[in-house]
């Protein structure tokens, strides 16, 4: 196998193509084409257009988001299997956050013409990806939400502790 190719079971082993059949993986398997990225090489930037989503086969990527005052902060660092950019694929719009390479690293990319041969081909599989992907959303939903929770307790608790002085 060359590394410009995915193995059926590899894929099998990321969460984005859990429960589909053999059929469509055996079809991924050829259709979507790893490709590799130094370290350091940004994959795409907060604001650009998007039609397509990733997932990290080997390596180390880390998402950036600019805050009001212009500054990149780094919000999450991820792994193989671990997906990202598919929220352009769901809400069609721009880029949330800039997304950078850390170490040699290897991804798929999985297009919004990719998404649309499954829905055209395979309704059950285009539904399932897209479980999947709401699934992974929610999940990142929750940890953001647990993160704000703990991040506003210690701000107020910074301000009532700094009213008592």
């Amino acid at each position: 196998m060359s590394e410009s190719e995915v193995t059926p079971a590899r894929l099998r082993e990321i969460g984005l193509f859990g429960a589909l059949s053999d059929e469509v993986i055996a079809h991924l398997a050829v259709a979507l084409k790893p490709h590799k990225v130094p370290p350091g090489e940004t994959i795409f930037r907060e604001g650009d257009p998007a039609r397509e989503m990733y997932v990290v086969l080997d390596g180390e990527i880390e998402v950036l988001k600019r805050s009001r005052r212009g500054r990149d902060l780094r919000v999450a660092i991820l792994g193989p299997n671990d997906t990202f950019g598919e929220m352009s694929l769901i809400d069609v719009q721009a880029r949330s956050a800039t997304v950078r390479a850390v170490a040699h690293t290897r991804l798929l990319r999985m297009s919004s013409e990719d998404l649309d041969w499954l829905y055209r081909h395979d309704l059950k599989s285009y539904a399932i990806i897209t479980l999947n992907i709401a699934r992974d959303l929610s999940r990142r939903l929750r940890v953001a939400d647990g993160i704000l929770a703990d991040f506003a307790a210690s701000v107020l608790d910074e301000y009532v502790i700094g009213d008592r002085k």
